[in-house]
């Protein structure tokens, strides 16, 4: 009998730039591509791992482009880091926006900013 899995729920992010997010996910957030799959004409998925957490983006057409009701503040992503100044700072090297600066409250490390796509990350930690 093979092993069961961990369960896990790992976020699908469909963007309009599909190629430009993983060139950005990877500089921004040391991103490194596990899977892809290319299929000439029908577009690609690839699998992006930060440090064992999983994600996967794929390219969608002109109505992802036009949807604002994605992203932004109705979909976030935490991302749960050692270092949430260091990483905070990359991802504005790579292009990020600053939504709020990392600082401390409600128990946590926290800072937010957006990425060239228009979705939310929180990077930080839960302060014991």
């Amino acid at each position: 009998m093979p092993e069961r899995l961990k369960t896990a729920i790992a976020p699908w992010l469909t963007v309009s730039e599909g190629e430009k997010a993983v060139v950005f996910y990877k500089a921004a957030f040391g991103a490194v591509e596990t899977y892809r799959l290319q299929d000439p004409g029908a577009g690609f998925v690839v699998r992006l791992s930060i440090n064992g957490a999983e994600f996967w983006v794929s390219e969608g057409g002109d109505e992802i482009a036009k949807d604002t009701s994605l992203g932004g503040d109705n979909i976030r992503l935490i991302l749960i880091v050692d270092d949430p100044d260091a990483i905070f700072s990359q991802a504005l090297k790579a292009g990020a926006s600053e939504i709020f600066p990392v600082g401390e409250g409600h128990g946590w490390r926290l800072g937010r900013l957006a990425d060239p796509f228009g979705l939310h990350w929180e990077i930080g930690f839960e302060l014991s």
